[in-house]
């Protein structure tokens, strides 16, 4: 990965990690204004504010190689450039090469609409194309002497919602056609459909992945066609460590919250005057955010401390791979307004004003406090990797991506 990048400081233990990320998003480019105002049309812009993860923990790393220096602390600080988080394939692919696996800990963080330790888990993923090969014809002349790739792909569209009645509850099977052929007077002899699978564990959805792969194979044997398939991601379901998160927290609690002024929540404002109070409880629902949370308009200014052991947020994040091979602890900090929907040109605009700078310089403030204590006091280290070993089993981290 060209854009993929490690930096470290000091030596021996313990060697903590700090994954940053950079990547944009595709149309997004916007202008500091809360009308739409691209900087380039169609360009790309920080729609989920990934330029500030990776510039806070810039911070953080550059403040406590200063503190080590003067302090003679022992420990070892790294730094991760990851990129291509939002195609959630860029730590598993550093997983993979096994990058990670001489960490102790891992931290990261990410802006967001509310300040909190984050302790629910993610969905795990595997995202595959199957492409089929066929013989073309003449649809009309001589249709049997083609033989269809586009009739595999529905095939095994019909046998993936056949299989829908025969896994978990907590499972989802997604699926787009992205090749159907190019005219309808033609066989097509290549034909392409991208699954995505998800559920709250990695080890079912690589079960589910299984069983699509022979609906598969039973596709092209009823047709008379091959087919291969390509993994373009696979990540793990995100495994919080508690011992790591409490830490976390004790830091916002002592840095607090981002502090922002007058000028900050007219900006806020111009946002969430436009949405419905409906629309802002949909979007912090996601969150678990109670509604003390919601109401906490037009930016929240507070340190929330969730209880949501147990809990599983709707959607996947490219830290769980690191999650399963080392203890992972990572938080919120709000630089965007209550109730904002991600991945859109408004949070392009946030990125980019001084909401988002201050987020970005409280993380960094909170997570060199974090790292500090790790390197102050080893205990906190151990007591994290003694959590982690009890909550894998004895399980060991296997790459999803395959060969």
């Amino acid at each position: 990965m060209p854009t993929a990048f490690i930096a470290e400081y000091g030596s021996g233990y313990p060697v903590i990690g700090l994954l940053g990320e950079y990547d944009a998003l595709p149309g997004l480019s916007q202008k500091v204004c809360a009308e739409k105002n691209p900087v380039e049309e169609g360009g790309n812009g920080h729609g989920c504010e990934h330029n500030l993860i990776g510039t806070g923990l810039v911070g953080t790393a550059v403040a406590l190689q200063e503190t080590m220096r003067r302090e003679k602390l022992a420990g070892t600080i790294r730094y991760y450039g990851c990129p291509a988080e939002e195609q959630l394939i860029g730590k598993p692919m550093m997983a993979k090469e096994g990058v990670f696996d001489d960490l102790d800990i891992a931290l990261s963080w990410h802006p967001e609409k509310l300040n909190q330790v984050i302790q629910y888990s993610s969905l795990a993923v595997k995202s595959v194309k199957f492409r089929f090969k066929g013989i073309s014809a003449h649809a009309a002349m001589a249709p049997q002497l083609g033989r269809s790739a586009l009739d595999a792909v529905e095939i095994m569209n019909v046998g993936a919602n056949y299989l829908r009645e025969h896994v978990v509850d907590t499972a989802r099977i997604h699926y787009v056609i992205t090749n159907g052929g190019k005219v309808p007077n033609a066989v097509p002899d290549d034909a392409e459909v991208w699954y995505m699978i998800r559920d709250q564990k990695q080890s079912m959805v690589e079960e589910i992945t299984e069983r699509l792969y022979k609906i598969a194979e039973g596709a092209a044997l009823i047709t008379e066609t091959s087919v291969s398939h390509k993994i373009l991601s696979s990540c793990y379901e995100m495994i919080i460590n508690p011992e790591v998160s409490e830490l976390i927290y004790k830091n916002m609690e002592e840095v607090g919250a981002p502090e922002f002024d007058d000028e900050d929540r007219e900006f806020a404002r111009q946002f969430t005057d436009q949405m419905s109070e409906e629309a802002r409880k949909e979007v912090m629902d996601s969150y678990f955010a109670p509604k003390e949370v919601r109401d906490n308009l037009p930016l929240h200014d507070k340190i929330y401390k969730p209880d949501d052991w147990g809990k599983v947020m709707p959607g996947t994040f490219d830290h769980g791979d690191v999650s399963n091979i080392v203890p992972f602890g990572y938080m919120f900090i709000a630089g965007l307004p209550v109730g904002m929907p991600g991945h859109t040109w408004q949070v392009t605009a946030c990125a980019g004003a001084d909401m988002g700078i201050k987020a970005m310089m409280c993380a960094a403030k909170i997570m060199a406090g974090t790292v500090y204590d790790l390197l102050q006091d080893n205990t906190l280290v151990e007591r994290a990797k003694a959590s982690f070993e009890k909550e894998m089993n004895g399980r060991k981290y296997v790459s999803g991506l395959g060969d």
